[in-house]
């Protein structure tokens, strides 16, 4: 029988990193092809690394006073159609219920795409005074846009995610949700991923449908292409008034409240495993890494002894908050059992054998260099700490180099057609605002606006198309 796992069969991310991108999942066991097409079955592991992403979100959310609650997946298609623009946007990837119980529904139901409109008929019925908010709600859920083109975690016809929404009594407390979201989002990325973002507001064209500015969060990729990796949107009144979210203010008069919602899906996981690896396979940073050390047994003789010692320095390592897995089977060889743990991205691997056992050391082989270490028993837990710790910081500093390198001003369209034509990466380019100027560059480059960063300064330009003056440079990339 051929064995389940050959490390050759691996496709290398030197050469193709689309074809690396899929396979590592799959060999990796983050997730597998559902039998509905353009959706995908995430396993274990790979839910793992999500529950963390849960896990440092809640703590975030909950800090902040936002609660968990949880509504419908069906929306009757009459309550999307009270937003006219929100309609408009989600229509082409609808998946929608008509007939249930054998008979024709009168209002077709529409599986969830999101859900401002559903959480904001209630909103509604909650809210009558100003002693009514703010209203911080979260759910996490699973959504469904039909997609014609899918990629697993990138884009898939449903995925899971967090939607926040919260209702406000001033505009100035919704931006200020809108922004401690995106900061989130930021440290998600920055903090756990290793993954350096810029964050700012999205163009018209490029907006969430409904609301009165999008904030974004973009990740570069390592083929050039950028990735909306969280979303933050300030809705303004736009849904209040339709929905008839109102109460009376602080002056005894009738108002509407001030909305956002913010999401972050599984996306994030996607832009994650892409970033990090080589042609061994995952590199998972070792905050968001679900198995943080595999201790690995090697059974020559003494093996009760050698067993006796790896369960000893699991002990510590859990004792000093290290998830640790023991990998104890005796089948396949060693040698495989390596690269499989190596293709998981396991950020660090403990050899033990009977001279490991004697010595009462361990010898560690660290999983984005390669650099293979004696630690004493005693001092174990301190240095795999630092080394856990240090690995972190070098994944995060080796992509910000690469953000840095792979940011350019430009200032000429041919120069701006040329890199998105090779290289790709982020585009620093004079933008006048126009969206048929904004079409036109996406059409001739497939690069769109990806967003105005919010330390962006005021300066004077010419627009990289149509050279009308420009007061800013936008972020341009061909993007996922």
């Amino acid at each position: 029988m051929k064995p389940a796992f050959e490390k050759k069969e691996l496709k290398k991310k030197s050469e193709n990193l689309s074809d690396w991108y899929t396979d590592v999942i799959l060999k990796s066991e983050l997730a597998d092809y559902a039998p509905v097409k353009g959706t995908m079955v995430i396993r274990p592991y790979g839910y793992a690394i999500w529950e963390k992403v849960q896990e440092v979100m809640n703590a975030y959310m909950k800090s902040a006073g936002v609660g968990n609650a949880y509504f419908p997946l069906f929306i009757p298609h009459s309550l999307l159609e009270k937003e006219k623009e929100h309609v408009a946007g989600f229509s082409p990837e609808l998946a929608i219920v008509t007939i249930g119980g054998g008979e024709k529904l009168k209002d077709p139901l529409v599986v969830r795409p999101t859900s401002e409109t559903i959480m904001y008929a209630m909103y509604a019925k909650w809210v009558h005074s100003w002693r009514d908010l703010p209203v911080l709600i979260n759910q996490w859920n699973n959504v469904v846009r039909w997609e014609k083109r899918t990629y697993p975690f990138i884009r898939t016809s449903e995925f899971l995610w967090q939607e926040g929404h919260t209702a406000h009594e001033t505009q100035k407390e919704a931006m200020d949700m809108v922004l401690t979201a995106l900061d989130w989002y930021r440290q998600i990325y920055e903090d756990y991923f290793a993954l350096p973002v810029v964050f700012g507001t999205k163009s018209e064209s490029e907006k969430f449908a409904g609301a009165k500015a999008t904030y974004a969060i973009e990740a570069l990729m390592p083929d050039g292409k950028a990735l909306q990796a969280a979303t933050s949107h300030n809705l303004g009144q736009n849904f209040s008034k339709p929905f008839e979210i109102k109460f009376q203010n602080r002056d005894g008069k009738q108002d509407f409240v001030w909305q956002t919602s913010w999401g972050l899906s599984t996306r994030c996981l996607g832009g994650l495993f892409m970033t990090h690896g080589d042609d061994n396979g995952l590199i998972l940073p070792s905050k968001i890494a679900p198995i943080q050390v595999v201790i690995m047994p090697i059974f020559q003789k003494d093996k009760d002894a050698i067993f006796s010692y790896c369960q000893e320095l699991k002990e510590v390592l859990t004792n000093g908050g290290i998830r640790v897995r023991v990998d104890s089977r005796e089948e396949p060889s060693v040698g495989r059992r390596f690269n499989e743990w190596e293709v998981k991205g396991v950020p660090l691997r403990f050899e033990v054998g009977q001279k490991e056992t004697g010595d009462r050391s361990v010898t560690v082989v660290v999983r984005d260099t390669g650099e293979k270490v004696v630690l004493k028993r005693e001092q174990m837990l301190v240095e795999t700490e630092k080394m856990l710790a240090s690995m972190q910081n070098r994944l995060l500093e080796t992509q910000k180099e690469f953000l840095k390198k792979n940011t350019h001003d430009v200032d000429e369209y041919d120069k701006f057609k040329e890199i998105m034509a090779t290289s790709r990466g982020y585009l620093r380019a004079f933008w006048c605002g126009d969206p048929v100027c904004e079409a036109k560059i996406k059409e001739e480059t497939k690069a769109t606006t990806r967003c105005l960063p919010l330390e962006e300064k005021e300066e004077k330009g010419k627009c990289i198309l149509c050279g009308k003056s420009a007061t800013h440079r936008w972020l341009f990339a061909q993007a996922y």
